[in-house]
């Protein structure tokens, strides 16, 4: 069952740990152009395999994503002519309610391309943006390019088909921005899509070849936008769903509905982010696990930390394929 893209996003109360900050329109003032700026750990946000020199053109084009998923893409689409900061880069830390730094406002004040989320999963980056503008600045933002308006599902980066087309349109912006180096660019995507994201791609393909249709349940809307990818009937209340990500109070009738489904053994898998298991969430899987249904994970933001965007999602995938096996015995 496809997800709504219109139910409202309210903002969370959420449990994770909030990085502290200053708040955006202090930031103005301290905005002076840098190089580099730390992350939200306190530590560098580009990872290794951007920081190569440029081998025709010598340009090095300077990028802020406000997201590492997002970040880790465009490094890796850019190699040796582009230098990514990503901003949320801690697992702990909730994209939704991070407080930018004097350090973030600085790495903005430099970027040329931007990357944000969009959909109000991450307005302080529009905001932050937008106390330091730059005529020179292109910025991307997902949910315009995708299509989901205010209100709808944030979590685009577990939707397969809005990850490709995330990177096409970096890749169209690279070029632009660096014309000499076009056919540099071409090839990365290329490599990246076909190779890098083989095994990424190729595990959507099995797990909605052999599952198509299996009935699951998950915690949060997080699962929503990759259940429709990999062919998943999720029978959770879309309301619950989004409750539990934006921090509301789920009903007492979307909690007797899920107890029902486990209960009576309807959903044949339990999906749950880990990095958000509320006390409701904590009760469902105890009761999945009780019930002999297979629970799989996944989280918010890369995890480890360090990992990239393809490695984060393929061990996710793999747990999932692996609990559909043990549901569904195929």
């Amino acid at each position: 069952m496809a997800s709504p893209d219109n139910r409202s996003a309210a903002p969370r109360r959420r449990h994770l740990l909030a990085a502290g900050g200053i708040a955006v329109a202090a930031l103005v003032a301290t905005s002076a152009c840098s190089t580099s700026s730390p992350s939200d750990d306190g530590k560098a946000g580009a990872s290794a395999g951007s920081s190569g020199s440029a081998k025709s053109s010598g340009k090095v084009i300077q990028v802020v994503a406000a997201e590492n998923f997002w970040g880790s893409i465009a490094e890796q689409i850019g190699g040796s002519h582009v230098k990514v900061t990503s901003i949320i880069t801690n697992p702990d830390t909730d994209p939704h309610d991070y407080e930018p730094t004097a350090a973030n406002a600085r790495t903005v004040a430099s970027a040329s391309y931007a990357i944000v989320n969009g959909i109000g999963y991450d307005s302080w980056a529009s905001k932050l943006l937008a106390s330091n503008p730059s005529a020179q600045r292109t910025v991307l933002t997902v949910g315009d390019l995708v299509g989901v308006k205010q209100g709808g599902n944030p979590h685009r980066w577990y939707s397969p088909d809005d990850v490709h087309k995330v990177i096409e349109q970096i890749t169209a912006d690279y070029k632009k921005a660096d014309p000499a180096d076009a056919a540099y660019f071409d090839a990365q995507k290329t490599t990246f899509e076909t190779k890098t994201l083989g095994e990424y791609n190729t595990l959507i393909a099995d797990i909605k070849a052999k599952y198509a249709g299996t009935p699951i349940g998950a915690s949060e809307s997080i699962v929503s936008p990759l259940a429709d990818g990999l062919g998943l009937k999720m029978l959770t209340p879309y309301s619950f769903l989004s409750a539990i990500s934006e921090g509301a109070d789920p009903t007492a009738q979307d909690k007797t509905t899920i107890d029902h489904q486990i209960a009576t053994r309807q959903i044949k898998l339990y999906v749950y982010n880990s990095q958000n298991a509320t006390p409701d969430v904590q009760a469902q899987v105890k009761a999945a696990k009780a019930k002999g249904i297979p629970v799989a994970t996944v989280t918010e933001t890369l995890t480890p930390a360090g990992a990239s965007f393809q490695q984060w999602q393929v061990t996710e995938l793999k747990g999932i394929q692996q609990a559909l096996a043990e549901a569904t015995g195929k």
